[in-house]
């Protein structure tokens, strides 16, 4: 997998070369991106940082354009600097005549929402359910107290769970 990724970040370094008659700094890539977006270019170290799940599931277009388009954000900043929108006319410019491609701002890929427990607490209150994420649930167990916004009374774990 990282084969073809590296390949296509070259392959979009040279392009960009041939279009500008000068060379540029190579990028380290890494694959260590989690979440929603598919690619980060961190200008200032000079890392591009992919999502592996996204590249699994959208291989093709992901190296057409999201590689293009990360690589066009590090381009743009080694030849105009660092005052530039991020995706603003430097970088559209980048993305329409070096690599031919839509600059486009975001993607469109199908993010699947990992699944996230809930722990369950309650008040005296009627109808008073409350889902703590698994961080607040820790900070219960490390004896820190919830206050219901009702009654005020001490929000206490029923012993349910549920997945969300």
């Amino acid at each position: 997998m990282p084969e073809q990724l590296n390949t296509r970040v070259e392959e979009c370094y040279l392009q960009a070369e041939s279009f500008f008659k000068r060379s540029f700094k190579r990028p380290q890539v890494s694959l260590k991106l989690r979440g929603q977006k598919a690619g980060v270019a961190h200008l200032h170290e000079n890392l591009l940082r992919f999502n592996p799940q996204l590249y699994r599931e959208n291989s093709q277009h992901f190296l057409k354009q999201t590689v293009a388009h990360e690589v066009a954000h590090l381009i743009a900043h080694q030849l105009f600097g660092e005052r530039i929108q991020p995706h603003g006319e430097e970088w559209q410019l980048i993305m329409r005549g070096v690599y031919e491609l839509p600059p486009d701002r975001c993607h469109t890929y199908a993010v699947k929402r990992r699944q996230v427990m809930r722990y369950i607490y309650r008040c005296p209150c009627a109808n008073s359910d409350f889902p703590f994420s698994s961080q607040r649930h820790g900070m219960v167990a490390r004896g820190r107290r919830y206050l219901c916004r009702r009654c005020r009374q001490t929000l206490v774990f029923t012993g349910e769970t549920r997945v969300e």
